[in-house]
């Protein structure tokens, strides 16, 4: 069954460009992974008359509506009251929103304003849709054939929910199951033409669908699949994949290259130390985004200037004048250094010119070197990375990260 479906975002924040709508691509994201397919999407500001009209407009034009913001306990968050006035009903203090409310505050340990109970004043005879990650719960209307799901405006906690609340709902419209199934891999070293090419001859189970998408620096495989047996045919064209593509995958659907990375250190037992100059310590804070990275990581060392990289990481002042600090040489003693100061089982070093100035002829800009120091493996290499300064720096990050992750998957091989 093809559902049509939209979404109303609703904020000030998401016109006047304070902020961007990443709850709308969240969610068309997460529709079109199951096969679903979004056919309006639109921002409103925090005005009632305004979000009065696009509720009605759109309840009387689709089968399903996602709508995010404005369920906060501010002056200005207006939808709860306004979804209420578009159809109908009156507002009332919602018992088990509220119970969910001083639940959430009991259970972090902190005190409940007062005005949090505006959160639960919704519309009667709603759904309450439970939020796991804030204080303000969702709902569900249903206006005649159309169903409206409101959810809070906070991007991890609407996510969240739309996984919890909305995907259920609408696997139930559509008969119990997707529409459609999808495998996400994610890789690294390779563009999406040559992925193409390596793919091209290949025969994939019957149906099986192949599709590109681009999250610099790593480009997302889609394969996707209908039907009642999608998933096995997609566990047999995953291993089709994997036999073609084999270590340029480095990341399977939700999860992020420095996930995977953190996940082989955890099973390594091998403690990491990281120096940094151009990346500005972004490798470690992409790392310590993980929960548990204390398992693996001892520290990560910023040394932007050459006294930082002399003083903390032992770099002599003679590679220093002689090669530069953006040099292999220079990577290859940053590493080491560290390493030997801190006893960690593997360290990792990055130097190299982000731009948009100080590049040379010589080492232009997009001149990055890496080093790698461990028990049983001494590298470094240089790169000629092109593309803004933010992107030469991910570029960076994820070389790094991408040399971690292949010594780690060598170093697990058994011996021939």
């Amino acid at each position: 069954m093809d559902l049509d479906i939209a979404v109303l975002a609703i904020g000030d924040e998401l016109l006047n460009g304070e902020l961007a709508d990443t709850n709308t691509a969240a969610i068309g994201q997460l529709l079109n992974a199951r096969g679903y397919r979004l056919r309006e999407s639109r921002a409103v500001p925090d005005e009632e008359p305004a979000i009065v009209a696009a509720l009605r407009e759109l309840a009387g034009r689709h089968e399903v509506v996602a709508v995010t913001g404005g369920l906060g306990p501010t002056r200005d968050d207006l939808t709860a009251r306004a979804a209420a006035q578009a159809f109908g009903r009156p507002l009332v203090l919602n018992d088990e929103a509220l119970a969910l409310i001083r639940a959430f505050f009991r259970d972090q340990g902190l005190e409940m304003e007062p005005r949090n109970e505006k959160q639960a004043l919704l519309p009667q005879k709603c759904t309450v849709l439970p939020n796991p990650l804030g204080t303000a719960p969702g709902f569900l209307l249903r206006e005649g054939r159309c169903r409206l799901l409101f959810f809070p405006g906070v991007p991890v906690e609407m996510q969240a929910m739309a996984e919890i609340e909305l995907l259920p709902r609408l696997e139930a419209l559509s008969g119990g199951q997707p529409p459609q199934c999808e495998r996400m891999l994610k890789i690294f070293g390779l563009s999406e033409p040559r992925i193409e090419s390596l793919l091209a001859g290949l025969t994939m189970p019957e149906g099986v669908r192949v599709g590109f998408g681009v999250d610099f620096p790593l480009v997302h495989l889609k394969l996707r699949a209908r039907g009642e047996d999608a998933e096995e045919r997609l566990d047999q064209a995953e291993v089709i994949t994997q036999r073609r593509l084999g270590e340029f995958i480095v990341a399977r659907g939700r999860e992020t290259l420095a996930q995977t990375v953190a996940r082989l250190l955890t099973a390594s037992g091998l403690s990491l130390s990281l120096a940094e100059s151009c990346t500005g310590g972004l490798v470690a804070a992409w790392l310590t985004d993980i929960p548990g990275a204390s398992a693996f990581l001892d520290r990560g060392a910023v040394t932007y200037s050459n006294q930082a990289k002399n003083d903390w990481l032992g770099v002599s002042k003679r590679i220093l004048h002689e090669q530069g600090a953006v040099s292999e040489t220079c990577a290859r003693a940053m590493a080491t250094g560290l390493r030997q100061s801190t006893r960690t089982d593997l360290c990792v070093a990055i130097t190299g010119i982000a731009g948009p100035d100080g590049g040379t002829e010589e080492k232009p800009v997009g001149t990055v070197f890496i080093a790698l120091s461990a028990n049983d493996a001494e590298q470094a290499k240089g790169y000629r990375f092109s593309g803004t300064r933010e992107q030469i720096r991910k570029l960076s990050a994820c070389m790094a990260l991408e040399w971690i992750r292949r010594y780690l998957i060598e170093r697990g091989r058994p011996k021939t």
